[in-house]
């Protein structure tokens, strides 16, 4: 009898947590995930015929965990994805998501809480302070969610980044995808005589009191002003399951105190990505790009200016390719730009349109490669703020990179690093050196011919011996005859006849 009664006692001990997580997956919206939970939660505690009692394996449920505490952007789409591909990878029974934000990009909060909506494991929701904004609707797409002591969430208007609120075009669909998020935990029918009652799980009225402060809400918020819950008024109006201040809380609420938890843990890349998509690492990107751009062509040949420039342009782009952000195009409009400017400097004479155009496309392809596409179809300032903000990040790293390569070259020529592999030797006259070939000086006035073609600069031939010369304007093809019109700094200036 005694034994019955322990066997009873230890029964019910290990039934009780799992009737609770099951309670809580039949409001689950998807019959699949609470079938298939439910199999495996009754397989837990049904006794196994192979088994004596004593060596019984005893099943954990599976928690992947993952957070998300920056502002709601592409990184934090790029971790969701991951995190929600690794979870089926594991075969994980539930993810727990960690949730600390003020807010962000709607079109990527809405692109999260449609893969929270549509995945096949449970999510359970943990706002460790702030859902605000943004954040709010990917709170609320979860299954359950659980709220940190003086945490709160809501204030979901949409906003531009002034903080003025965008036009109702916007606001309208804020409105539906938070009453659509809300709708999608479901309702019960309560039937009393001759009434019916329906009873939503997550209010669609509340969610939608999140955006628009003409919405008033019984009991809640009777004046106009955009709805905020509170964390103990998010249990009272059934938006969050209950309090809890860490994952071992919520774990404990939920009957996975006894469950094998595992983290996404962020890759390298992962890392530096986010590294180099900092708004500071771009201008340094940029200085580097343009910098080595600008010594290769003042010492023409492959060497390390432009390998600076090439590895540059590729960390610039790589991240922002990888999160979304840079189209081929945008891409192909920076090359584009770039083969512009080559051919202005090498092919055509003077600094026209054909260099112009390629510095405008250049700047166009580094301005719009920090933008995310999605602004095009915005309406207001919205739109107008991110692309001014992506050029002025672009130009200032040109003003940078001009003050620092250009005006800052002869303190480099002098530096101490620069002397240590540089040649520092000097030729001195009184031992027989001399920068020019004294004749140079002889040829103003002298005729010749064009050795090699001058663009501008080349060689000419006068008097049976050749001179480097410049040509004073346009180009000089070779055999041309030339004038001497002047010798200085070393350099004869040359006219064609």
């Amino acid at each position: 009898m005694v034994n019955q009664l322990y066997n009873l006692a230890n029964f019910l001990y290990h039934c009780i947590p799992n009737f609770i997580v099951m309670y809580r997956i039949f409001r689950c919206r998807h019959k699949m995930i609470w079938m298939s939970a439910a199999a495996f939660l009754l397989s837990s505690f049904l006794p196994d015929s192979t088994q004596s009692e004593k060596n019984a394996p005893v099943l954990q449920p599976r928690v992947y965990v993952f957070e998300i505490r920056d502002d709601i952007a592409k990184p934090a789409l790029r971790v969701t994805q991951k995190a929600m591909d690794e979870a089926e990878k594991w075969k994980a029974d539930f993810i727990l998501l960690e949730l600390n934000t003020y807010g962000g990009l709607v079109n990527i909060a809405d692109s999260i809480r449609t893969k929270i909506i549509n995945c096949r494991i449970p999510v359970i929701g943990f706002v460790d302070n702030q859902a605000i904004s943004a954040g709010a609707l990917i709170s609320i797409a979860c299954d359950s969610l659980f709220i940190r002591p003086g945490g709160s969430i809501g204030a979901a208007t949409v906003v531009d980044q002034t903080g003025n609120v965008v036009p109702d075009k916007y606001q309208s669909f804020m409105r539906s995808t938070m009453r659509a998020t809300a709708e999608s935990h479901g309702k019960d029918t309560l039937v009393s005589g001759n009434d019916t009652l329906i009873r939503w799980h997550r209010d669609p009225h509340i969610a939608e009191a999140m955006v628009d402060p003409t919405l008033v809400v019984p009991g809640l918020d009777d004046s106009l002003k955009v709805v905020t819950l509170t964390a103990e008024e998010a249990i009272k109006w059934n938006f969050c399951e209950g309090l809890a201040t860490n994952i071992t809380e919520v774990l404990e609420k939920t009957g996975l105190k006894h469950c094998e938890l595992k983290r996404y843990q962020p890759k390298a890349i992962d890392k530096a990505i986010g590294f180099l998509l900092s708004p500071v690492v771009q201008g340094i990107l940029i200085m580097i790009m343009l910098g080595g751009i600008y010594f290769e062509l003042q010492a023409p040949g492959i060497g390390l200016p432009l390998a600076a420039a090439a590895a540059a342009a590729l960390l610039y782009f790589a991240p922002l390719y990888l999160e979304g952000l840079a189209q081929n195009w945008e891409i192909l409009l920076f090359l584009a730009g770039l083969v512009l400017l080559i051919v202005e400097i090498f092919v055509i004479p003077g600094f026209g349109v054909a260099g112009i155009g390629g510095i405008a496309l250049m700047v166009t392809g580094l301005t719009l490669s920090l933008v995310d596409n999605v602004v095009f179809r915005l309406e207001g300032t919205e739109s107008i703020w991110q692309i001014v903000k992506a050029l002025m990040t672009v130009l200032i790293s040109l003003f940078l990179a001009f003050m620092f390569f250009i005006l800052g070259s002869k303190r480099l020529a002098y530096s101490k690093a620069f002397k240590n592999i540089a040649l520092d030797a000097t030729e001195q006259k009184k031992e027989g050196f001399v920068s020019i070939d004294a004749r140079q000086k002889e040829m103003t006035g002298k005729t010749g011919v064009a050795h090699t073609i001058l663009r501008p600069s080349g060689m000419v031939s006068i008097e049976d011996e050749i001179f480097d010369a410049v040509a004073e304007t346009g180009y000089i093809e070779k055999g041309d005859r030339i004038r001497v019109i002047r010798d200085e700094a070393g350099q004869l200036y040359v006219e064609k006849i």
